[in-house]
């Protein structure tokens, strides 16, 4: 009888956490669902919700440079960009050898990090909503710099319009590509997506 009392505690213990992470959606999941998909079915006639274009995952990616010798430098930019993405980056090794650029099969020369779900979503907004609009004289972002298969890339010259990277506590500004990669076929509809979504185009 109190083996039965115990569980049934446990499992009432259990249950408001279970509700509190099924509450919590992202910002931008949440008017992806509810708000994006209707314009995008509307706009292109889509005869299934599966066939409306979506973000699969965002890829950050940042060159060392000058600093693929120094270790220490290596971890401080590993962590900014944990900072700034939530989520801890992985090296980039060289795949061959370049004498003209010092590079040896194998050596570090980059970060990268790839993020899907929530994560992807929490950075899209932050990036769309507190960075993007931190550059100076901001006008917008490129409107042609689609792949041709649905998949965007821009690139930032500093890691410093993030909120997480204080001024006085970074060692060198360094700049980013970051990669949104979409299920849509066309840029056409991978630039109404990302435009539905918030992205802050060029006029």
């Amino acid at each position: 009888m109190a083996t039965a009392k115990n569980t049934a505690k446990k499992e009432v213990a259990a249950k408001p956490a279970a509700t509190a992470e099924k509450v919590y959606k992202s910002r931008v999941a949440k008017q992806y669902a509810e708000e994006v998909v209707p314009y995008l079915t509307k706009k292109f006639g889509y005869t299934n919700v599966m066939q409306v274009p979506k973000l699969v995952k965002i890829v950050i990616n940042t060159g060392l440079g000058d600093i693929k010798d120094n270790a220490k430098s290596i971890q401080t930019t590993q962590n900014e960009i944990k900072q700034i993405t939530g989520q801890q980056p992985i090296l980039t090794k060289a795949k061959k050898s370049v004498a003209n650029f010092k590079v040896r099969e194998g050596m570090t020369v980059g970060i990268k990090v790839t993020l899907r779900g929530k994560m992807m979503y929490d950075f899209y907004d932050k990036l769309v909503s507190i960075a993007l609009p931190r550059v100076r004289d901001f006008r917008g972002v490129p409107t042609d710099s689609f792949d041709g298969r649905g998949n965007y890339c821009m690139g930032l010259k500093e890691q410093l319009i993030f909120p997480e990277i204080q001024y006085d506590q970074v060692e060198k500004i360094r700049g980013m590509d970051i990669c949104i990669v979409t299920t849509a076929k066309t840029d056409e509809e991978a630039r109404e997506l990302l435009r539905a979504m918030g992205m802050p185009f060029k006029r």
